[in-house]
């Protein structure tokens, strides 16, 4: 392993795990066998560990990652974040763990994911099978060494370095496999429900966040020295190797003359470098291919004119690129995320923001979003009727907080339930459901079932409640009953016995006592979800076929669903301490 920034320097050598070595992992897992309270204790010694070992997990971060130290410091506390609230919730669990659940997590929170993924799925008393990414298995190596000198069984958590082909495609194709946390892209969490489709126990939960394209409205009411700071932070800390990095920013015509100069100054006061040394800005890219990407999307702009500013100074050696600022007509000309510091601007009149947030959620993507204006009423709007899972305003868009910010998308950007968040322990659990033998009655058609879903209601409307949070920031957490999910059964008695349930958990529900064709799943739209207690064969075939679905993951629910299968979270983060002066002389019309 080498360091991004310096190629000449070997971080460490690994040894990837060969197929041989995932099937000898997998007979050897076993479910943590104690008490929740024990586990509890456990992670939680555990995260005393990680403190007490920070200094050896900035120099690999910073050296295997690229991560600066103020990045490196964020990255363990998150990481000691989870392992507490994780610990706290599983106290409080009455339900028993799945069994072995493979966890696979990316490069760019190479400790932060790898142990939020790995914490509550222990902290449920599962085995854990652990795939880092293939570029940062060193610190995932020193977590799971802590986690084991904790107390954590070895055959509770077993590491598995390597790439997606060897051991992530075959974790998620094995029988015993009881589950999949996942953090990535949307094609590669696809290519894994699939295989979860072809080959483990049909209903198995595939837990995927799988980033976005976020964008921010930065209004005339913005205070603009504090938005350009929010959006320098969002787009360029990390060198915008982060899911919930700003890629597209939209500023209010009036103002955009002056304010991009303002932000092209900003940028320009960016260093780029070795991120160890404390003057350092913007590090590296984890690895050349991403850097020669992005490079040639750079290049091809900057030929037709539309890059707005990029750095002179980049050094030479390592996988670094300038911070860059490119002029788009909306979001909706992005044909991809980029993955690194390239930031988009459009800009709107006053009376077009509807139509940016509609461009917004057209694309598909909900993560996060970001709002720079004091005008109340323009917040609680914008709040209403954005579909991402985290909005924030007045602030930047990034360093989500364990238990004050759960983090996770809808749509394109992920399954829920939220990481770090009241909703996500309980899918780590199992809830099988009590046998109910039933047959189908006759046949439900399509279009029935399409004119059943576009009739279904929630059993109850948005539902908020406040979250902890530092002085001069407001956090709430609001649940949505999600797209209604079809209850098929088998028969009359069982389907009612999951409408009940979902119905029960405020979601929208159809009863089917009829006999589904499984490609009739593959275009039903909107749909949040199916429910099947019947026999394997059908449950297989349903699953293939919402495998299929273009569009964001649907599940196959085999037990009885929880709640974040019915409502979906939406989290909005305000910084109350940033109206700048008498914000209530301030109006809709004067925002023009």
């Amino acid at each position: 392993m080498r360091n991004p920034a310096a190629l000449s320097d070997v971080v460490g050598t690994v040894r990837a795990a060969s197929a041989a070595d995932v099937e000898t992992a997998l007979a050897a897992a076993r479910p943590w066998d104690a008490t929740p309270a024990e586990r509890a204790d456990i992670l939680r010694r555990a995260s005393d560990l990680y403190e007490a070992h920070f200094g050896e997990i900035f120099a690999i971060v910073a050296r295997e990652a690229g991560k600066s130290l103020p990045d490196a410091l964020g990255e363990l506390r998150e990481a000691v974040d989870f392992l507490r609230y994780y610990a706290g919730q599983a106290e409080a669990l009455d339900a028993p763990s799945r069994g072995r659940f493979a966890c696979i997590s990316p490069w760019n929170f190479p400790l932060a994911i790898f142990t939020g993924q790995v914490s509550a799925a222990l902290a449920a008393g599962n085995a854990v099978l652990a795939k880092p990414a293939e570029q940062t298995p060193l610190i995932a190596h020193l977590a799971v060494r802590l986690l084991h000198e904790a107390g954590v069984p070895q055959d509770a958590l077993q590491l598995l370095p390597g790439d997606g082909a060897t051991v992530g495609a075959r974790l998620s194709s094995d029988a015993r496999i009881d589950g999949v946390a996942f953090t990535g892209s949307t094609e590669t969490a696809r290519i894994i429900a699939r295989a979860m489709a072809e080959h483990v126990a049909p209903g198995t939960p595939l837990i995927a966040e799988t980033g976005g394209l976020n964008a921010m409205i930065v209004d005339s009411t913005a205070l603009p020295e504090q938005a350009v700071q929010d959006i320098v932070a969002s787009s360029f800390q990390s060198a915008g190797q982060r899911c919930s990095a700003l890629r597209c920013l939209y500023v209010q015509e009036d103002i955009a003359d002056g304010f991009l100069k303002m932000l092209t100054g900003a940028m320009a006061e960016l260093r780029l470098g070795d991120p160890w040394n404390l003057s350092t800005d913007v590090g590296p890219l984890i690895e050349a291919a991403a850097r020669d990407d992005f490079a040639a999307y750079v290049a091809t702009a900057r030929a037709e004119g539309r890059v707005m500013w990029e750095s002179e100074s980049v050094p030479e050696t390592g996988h670094f690129l300038s911070p860059t600022l490119i002029r788009v007509p909306g979001i909706e000309t992005l044909a991809r995320e980029i993955f690194g510091p390239v930031l988009h601007v459009a800009t709107f009149r006053a009376e077009e923001i509807d139509r940016v947030i509609d461009a917004v959620n057209a694309r598909g993507y909900g993560l996060t979003f970001g709002l720079h204006s004091r005008i109340d009423d323009r917040v609680q709007h914008v709040a209403d009727r954005l579909r991402a899972g985290n909005l924030y305003v007045n602030r930047n868009q990034i360093g989500a907080i364990v238990g004050s910010q759960p983090f996770g998308g809808e749509g394109l950007s992920g399954t829920g339930p939220k990481a770090g968040g009241p909703h996500y322990l309980a899918r780590f659990t199992a809830r099988p459901a009590a046998p109910l033998a039933g047959v189908a009655e006759g046949e439900a058609t399509a279009d029935a079932l399409a004119m059943a879903l576009a009739a279904a209601t929630p059993a109850r409307g948005p539902e908020t409640r406040a979250l902890p949070g530092p002085t001069g920031e407001s956090n709430r957490l609001t649940t949505h009953a999600r797209p209604p999910l079809l209850c098929f059964g088998p028969g009359r008695a069982a389907a009612q016995a999951q409408a009940d349930e979902v119905r029960g958990a405020g979601g929208a529900a159809v009863t089917v006592t009829g006999a589904v064709a499984p490609e009739v799943l593959e275009t039903l739209d909107p749909l949040g979800g199916v429910v099947w207690w019947g026999d394997a064969q059908t449950a297989r075939a349903y699953a293939r076929a919402l495998a299929r679905r273009d569009g964001p993951l649907v599940p196959l629910i085999g037990g009885r669903p929880d709640t974040a299968h019915a409502r979906l979270e939406r989290h909005l983060c305000i910084d109350t301490t940033a109206s700048g002066g008498n914000a209530a002389l301030l109006a809709e019309v004067g925002s023009a």
